[in-house]
């Protein structure tokens, strides 16, 4: 399991490992039952502190992605992929919201956000 973090990002650390860890699941990278490193082992590898690991995992856990056994470790957890789907295009709509406020105030028009969607889109789908 590939996990890349920035201090420099802006963002926690424990979201780019939530993140990074929810992709691997979403794309199959990472399978149903596949184990995860433990909380200790990641937090040394990644160099950061445990209580960072254990934030990151309690709160996969909570989503649904992964599921620990006493004892024995984090495993990834078989997802439904339409409730995944519907968490995510809430979590989408939440920031649309605050995008579109933006606009509003900066007077961009509907169709300049609407570009700057379809450029973005097709950046990251190249």
């Amino acid at each position: 399991m590939d996990i890349l973090i920035s201090n420099s990002s802006g963002v926690p650390l424990y979201e780019q490992i939530e993140e990074q860890i929810k992709s691997q699941i979403m794309t199959g990278e990472l399978e149903e039952g596949d184990a995860l490193p433990s909380m200790r082992v990641l937090a040394k590898e990644l160099k950061i502190s445990i209580i960072t690991t254990k934030r990151a995992y309690e709160d996969l856990e909570r989503d649904g992605f992964i599921y620990s056994v006493t004892g024995k470790g984090s495993f990834v957890k078989g997802i439904n992929s339409d409730i995944v789907k519907e968490n995510m295009m809430f979590a989408i709509q939440e920031l649309l919201e605050s995008a579109v406020d933006k606009a509003a105030l900066g007077r961009i028009t509907l169709d300049e956000l609407q570009e700057m969607l379809c450029l973005l889109y097709e950046e990251k789908n190249r």
